[in-house]
């Protein structure tokens, strides 16, 4: 909460401050447009769960626009006013890395403002596939090279992110078969037209418990609540194996640093209710929270990271 001192206690090298103090006093003094994915998605669902948490600290309604691709396009060139921010997948920073003709940089449009939640993928199999473990999944890739096939969504969804950095790091030649929609992949691995997928824990799980999918593992470094009394792929046969989904608020770049660190305090205030904290693991999500230097930190990192798998495997289009 931003705090109201008497002019008069105000030093006179502060008055240059005036305007924005003024201007801080008032903030939020309008609507707050977050823009996020299609509608039912991971980052839709965690965003209306933290605008509903946030809109008794902030007095103003957080307005919610699905506009998918496009909502990265229309912040990124938004006024760094804070009334215009970005809730999005890691697909932000992955993109322009996959693709030369991404109209966005992530450091350059943006200023990043907090993580907000993280979503390890189960790594499944249809029930038909003879291997119950990573190990004899890998064995049996490897003596059928070229002969499995796995399904992802979209380039540099997490589900083919950590199938791509599954082949490089177990060195297995699985065949990609690309779908516009996580949903219409699933549906093909369900009815056994496609052998293996990188879906979200959150989707998949409702099917590994009905038998109609089996699960090896999960991809997050250590255990997780989503999957509680699964193997993490690390510890069932590739040490060092990690890939989850990750999504965060982003402003457009030049925004004031003060209504970064206002924004995150707010964020983070919902994010630590145990109320949304239930909410998003029911949603299958894990809540993340921490200041906008640990965000900026991990995309770094991230980038790094995962830029050599996709240089290394050749995936840049």
């Amino acid at each position: 909460m931003l705090i109201r001192l008497p002019l008069w206690l105000c030093p006179a090298g502060m008055m240059v401050f005036g305007a924005g103090m003024g201007y801080a006093q008032n903030y939020p003094d309008k609507p707050i447009r977050v823009y996020t994915t299609g509608a039912g998605g991971a980052s839709d669902v965690a965003t209306r769960i933290m605008a509903q948490a946030m809109s008794g600290s902030f007095a103003q309604r957080m307005v919610v626009e699905n506009r998918a691709i496009v909502g990265v396009e229309i912040v990124a060139a938004a006024p760094p006013d804070g009334y215009s921010l970005l809730h999005y997948s890691n697909v932000i920073w992955l993109m322009p890395l996959l693709r030369s003709n991404v109209s966005w940089d992530p450091f350059r449009d943006f200023v990043p403002i907090v993580l907000t939640q993280s979503t390890p993928n189960l790594l499944v199999v249809h029930p038909s596939l003879p291997v119950k473990t990573v190990r004899e999944l890998i064995n049996f890739a490897k003596a059928r090279p070229g002969k499995l096939n796995y399904a992802s969504s979209s380039t540099g969804a997490g589900n083919h992110v950590a199938a791509e950095l599954f082949k490089a790091m177990a060195g297995v030649d699985i065949v990609r078969i690309n779908y516009k929609g996580a949903g219409v992949a699933l549906n093909d691995v369900i009815s056994g037209q496609i052998q293996v997928m990188f879906p979200s824990a959150g989707s998949a799980t409702q099917y590994v418990k009905a038998g109609r999918l089996r699960a090896l593992a999960v991809t997050s470094l250590g255990p997780s609540a989503l999957a509680p009394d699964m193997p993490t792929v690390a510890a069932a046969g590739l040490p060092g194996y990690e890939s989850v989904s990750m999504t965060g608020m982003f402003a457009p770049a030049k925004t004031p640093d003060w209504i970064i660190r206002e924004l995150n305090q707010e964020i983070v205030l919902a994010l630590r209710k145990p109320e949304v904290k239930e909410r998003f693991l029911n949603s299958g999500m894990e809540v993340a929270a921490g200041s906008p230097e640990d965000f900026a930190a991990t995309i770094k990192s991230e980038m790094t990271r995962v830029g050599k798998i996709i240089s290394d495997a050749g995936l840049r289009e």
